[in-house]
């Protein structure tokens, strides 16, 4: 009798808190900031230091002054929104009309334009110029989004991870061959040692009596 499919492995690590810059977009980025969706959802923003972290991983700057947990509550809030919409497209349900008109309440601020400065070593980006308030930075993930959903060729990228553990949702580069897994160095190289394990456990359930004697 064969070995019965093994359950994927739960085990909340450091690795699985790590923060992931490598959804192939911002608002994908944010959506990825909790792992493990929908089955063991793992929360890697969950304070102000890790609120920082993802900022910069992200190259988004709050200008000075900013309320951490405000801005945290409210990038919580559309990266639930986000999650509903962008795995719509995947699965075809029907996101949630408070999720849409959260999107766009927070797409409708206008974010500042990045101003110039002629330097004597030439033109440069202006200082402070890439400062963003609340409203901006989440202007800028919300637009992102919207801007996703509307390309249709950005649309066609879009997947999620073939891992039943991680499940996350990345864009395939728009050259060359689709990934199967959100990264190789991750799920890639434990789906290949969980096949590993099982071709093991294969061979030796198969294995006779007299083999295992000798």
């Amino acid at each position: 009798m064969g070995a019965s499919p093994q359950e994927p492995r739960t085990r909340v690590t450091a690795r699985a808190r790590d923060l992931r810059f490598d959804a192939g977009t911002l608002s994908l980025n944010l959506v990825a900031t909790v792992g493990r969706r929908p089955a063991g959802p793992v929360e890697r923003m969950g304070d102000a230091e890790r609120l920082a972290a993802w900022c910069r991983g992200v190259g988004l700057t709050p200008a000075p002054g900013y309320e951490a947990e405000a801005l945290l509550r409210s990038l919580h809030a559309l990266r639930d929104a986000a999650y509903d919409i962008a795995s719509s497209l995947l699965d075809g349900h029907r996101p949630s009309p408070a999720s849409v008109d959260l999107v766009n309440e927070l797409a409708a601020p206008e974010p500042p334009a990045p101003r110039l400065e002629l330097r004597p070593d030439g033109v440069r980006q202006a200082p402070g110029s890439d400062l963003l308030t609340e409203d901006a930075l989440l202007s800028v993930v919300a637009r992102d989004l919207t801007g996703l959903v509307s390309d249709a060729s950005r649309r066609e990228r879009l997947t999620r991870c073939a891992s039943e553990v991680c499940r996350m949702l990345y864009l395939n580069p728009p050259s060359g061959r689709p990934r199967q897994w959100c990264s190789m160095r991750r799920c890639g190289n434990n789906a290949k040692a969980a096949a590993h394990r099982r071709r093991r456990a294969a061979t030796g359930e198969g294995r006779s009596p007299e083999s295992d004697a000798t």
